[in-house]
């Protein structure tokens, strides 16, 4: 398939850093958002814009969408009027990149098989720094002959092409890791709230204590920058509380007979955060409620 023609849906924080590396010669380029403004540094680099996700998507090849979450998923897409759907031609393949329910992900392959159209649920492991690196991981279902077709467009914006299975699988996979990512957020501030009440003798202090836990094994890599940040204080988002939140929604809805207690633990952290006014503040300002 031909993978020139290539429509972007959603310039959010990590939708336009994506985007920003298809702004290249080879690749005709056209983006939609809810707030033009946020379009016109892609402009300038050639991009051309749409009124309309339909619009964005009539002459695509490949169709991407990066949104905050199902309802706007939902929008862009199958919107009877304005979605992409109602005019990608029969052929052509739908990326979703947002992260977004396991039940959406499987009604929205249905509305695209019926359409004649491909879906890969491709979302990524990583925050703004990777899409601004294109270091980003993508956690990819559906058929390994779409994979392979839109992997060299993939490998732009993101530096690894993981195929998990098929469609949902990948969506699956991202709500897992982010599910992790929040229980390890969630702990961390917990323990830096208790080490910071404690004083055993001059010379102890979080830092310290958590300098010698991360020379042992059970010490996780991404545990150095979650409690780095932490103790800087430094919560400008990457990854807002807002957005985790929503994430764990997700995943406890995925299988409602599961028992969860662990997940609804590090949930609640984070809907604590939200009533504290912490929403659009990094995951990492949860610290605070301690």
């Amino acid at each position: 398939m031909n993978m020139t023609r290539v429509a972007f849906l959603g310039l959010g924080a990590m939708g336009f850093r994506m985007a920003a590396h298809l702004c290249v010669p080879d690749i005709e380029l056209v983006v939609w958002n809810r707030s033009p403004e946020a379009a016109d540094a892609l402009l300038k680099a050639g991009a051309r814009w749409a009124n309309t996700p339909a619009e964005a998507a009539e002459h695509a090849d490949v169709v991407v969408s990066m949104v905050r979450d199902d309802d706007a998923s939902r929008q862009v897409w199958c919107d009877p009027d304005s979605g992409a759907l109602s005019r990608m031609r029969s052929g052509a393949l739908a990326i979703e990149s947002s992260t977004l329910s396991v039940a959406w992900v499987a009604e929205l392959a249905n509305t695209c098989s019926s359409a004649g159209v491909g879906l890969l649920d491709a979302p990524v492991s990583g925050s703004r720094p990777a899409a601004q690196s294109a270091q980003l991981v993508y956690l990819v279902g559906g058929e390994a002959n779409d994979v392979a077709t839109a992997t060299p467009l993939l490998q732009r914006m993101g530096s690894a092409v993981q195929h998990v299975g098929a469609v949902g699988s990948g969506t699956l996979a991202k709500l897992v890791t982010n599910a992790l990512l929040g229980v390890h957020v969630s702990v961390l501030a917990e323990l830096n709230g208790l080490l910071d009440g404690l004083s055993v003798g001059q010379n102890t202090d979080a830092a310290r204590v958590l300098s010698a836990v991360a020379a042992t094994p059970v010490w996780a890599p991404v545990d150095h920058f979650l409690s780095s940040v932490m103790q800087s204080g430094d919560d400008q988002p990457q990854f807002p509380v807002e957005l985790i939140e929503k994430d764990f929604g997700y995943v406890v809805s995925a299988n409602p007979q599961a028992e969860l207690p662990m997940l609804e633990t590090a949930w609640q952290v984070f809907r604590r955060g939200i009533d504290a006014g912490l929403a659009s503040r990094n995951m990492t300002a949860v610290a605070k409620l301690y």
